[in-house]
């Protein structure tokens, strides 16, 4: 049993960007979930596809290699709010990831979201992790 979901799926998705792989399978949740689709949105990923498999959910994701040495559009992913140090962040307080390069992603009332969304909506939250 996994205590950290969230690092967990980050390391896989590390690891496979290392190692250049197509895909790579995740442990479903509903926070996993919705950190792939904000992925998703902001074109660091392909797609995903759920797949159900003796009572085990899993996510399968896509990922985005560019140019003719299959480099990968992420770069790097950091886990920033740990299970044993929360960090909360005001809407006025949000951080930029790499001067607006990078995307923080952030737990708001309203739903997982970039810190650009959560900053035009006037949310905080919880920052989960920057990716870039």
């Amino acid at each position: 049993m996994v205590n950290d979901t969230i690092a967990d799926m980050l390391t896989r998705i590390r690891n496979a960007n290392l190692s250049r792989h197509q895909i790579v399978q995740v442990p479903a949740t509903k926070i996993t979930r919705s950190i792939i689709r904000v992925l998703q949105e902001e074109g660091f990923i392909y797609e995903f596809e759920e797949i159900d498999e003796n009572l085990r959910n899993y996510l399968l994701i896509s990922l985005k290699y560019k140019g003719k040495y299959k480099e990968p559009v992420i770069t790097a992913l950091k886990r920033i709010s740990k299970p044993g140090l929360r960090v909360y962040a005001n809407h006025k307080e949000l951080p930029k990831v790499l001067g607006g390069i990078g995307i923080a992603i952030i737990s708001t009332s309203k739903g997982v979201m970039t810190d650009k969304k959560a900053r035009y909506n006037g949310l905080g939250g919880e920052v989960l992790c920057y990716i870039w």
